[in-house]
């Protein structure tokens, strides 16, 4: 009978287990910090905030392009058809994120509600993924959606069915996708594993979340070498440089939903430190690609006009983390950063500071 009231008291304690929510990727004391850098109109986060507003504003002006089955052919098959079909996702995940964040940041209604339009459209719509890049697409590009709903749930017009309606649509589209490739052996597993944990923060999955924190120690080991690179990534030809950005940047993600939910800071640990050497890797042969071992002429991230350009959103997330002073020195002539397109861990990277030391 003791063993039978202790199991009972130990299923209710697991049933009644939450996250502080918001949480995931932007917590109550980093949206508080970064009201008062704007509110005191401290660099850069005023011009960053103002990039995330004008982001938002054309955001209110869209309509969404849900669809009920998201199929994605594979990207080397066919990638005219998979760049078009994937950019339904793209876009209104922005929408609804940029909306999102512009309603936590300044309280007006007209975000709350357009975000909430994005999300119930692809929660009322959109019922599966398919085709040979429908998970991954699904997993790095939905994760839009899943930030965006982390940050509306305190907002209260939602109505409860369309709360319910979107926490289905986690549970058996997205979540769905992102365990279906968290196993994978190459970049596909890091977005599997930060996707499954993004989902696993909203839906308050305790363990599920340490399943993934397990896997994540365990692989990392095995795909980054003792100098840096990414074994799976360099192979990749010209695109070796850009796979490994993609590939860290999802572990990065998952390191700082793992510090949120946890509090283990996963970045001090062997494993974060293994995780800084790929990071300073990539960012040295990105500024000397003519020394990149693995390829001639590989691609390079560059800045463009709107100062969307890859890695420096990621070396810009972790400049606070790391205390690197060569990745300040990177990013802060191109600052305020965003990355608006195609996934999504390190959108708003100069606004949303990323600190594991407090934000006292």
């Amino acid at each position: 009978m003791k063993y039978f009231l202790l199991t009972i008291s130990l299923l209710a304690a697991s049933s009644a287990f939450g996250y502080e929510h918001p949480g995931g990727m932007h917590t109550r004391e980093q949206i508080e910090f970064v009201k008062r850098q704007v509110e005191q109109g401290r660099e850069p986060w005023l011009s960053a905030f103002r990039q995330l507003k004008e982001k938002a504003d054309v955001s209110l002006t869209r309509e969404h392009h849900a669809v009920s089955d998201f199929h994605i052919p594979g990207f080397y098959l066919d990638k005219k058809g998979h760049q078009e079909s994937a950019m339904v996702l793209w876009v209104d995940g922005f929408n609804a994120y940029s909306c999102a964040l512009a309603w936590t940041l300044t309280g007006k209604k007209e975000y709350a509600d357009k975000a909430i339009y994005f999300l119930d459209a692809w929660a009322s719509v959109n019922k599966r993924y398919s085709e040979a890049d429908g998970p991954l697409v699904m997993t790095y590009s939905g994760a839009s959606l899943v930030m965006a709903g982390e940050l509306m749930r305190s907002y209260r017009p939602w109505k409860k069915q369309n709360r319910e309606m979107f926490r289905h649509w986690v549970t058996s589209v997205y979540q769905d996708a992102c365990r279906s490739i968290r196993s994978r052996k190459n970049n596909w597993g890091d977005w599997g594993t930060y996707g499954a944990m993004l989902a696993d923060y909203f839906l308050d999955d305790s363990a599920d979340m340490a399943f993934n924190i397990r896997q994540l120690k365990e692989s990392l080991p095995k795909k980054i070498a003792s100098d840096g690179h990414l074994i799976e990534e360099v192979k990749r030809e010209a695109n070796g440089i850009w796979y490994t950005y993609f590939s860290l940047t999802p572990v990065t993600g998952s390191f700082w939903i793992a510090f949120n939910g946890t509090h283990e800071n996963l970045f001090a640990s062997p494993e974060g430190l293994t995780v800084k050497k790929a990071v300073d890797y990539l960012l040295y042969y990105n500024q000397h690609i003519e020394e990149w071992p693995w390829y001639q002429v590989p691609r390079q991230g560059k800045p463009d006009s709107s100062n969307t350009f890859w890695p420096a959103n990621l070396i810009e997330a972790m400049s606070e983390v790391y205390k690197d002073g060569k990745y300040t020195d990177y990013v802060s002539p191109f600052r305020p950063l965003v990355y608006e397109s195609h996934h999504f861990v390190w959108t708003f990277p100069t606004l949303m500071t990323v600190k594991t030391d407090g934000y006292k």
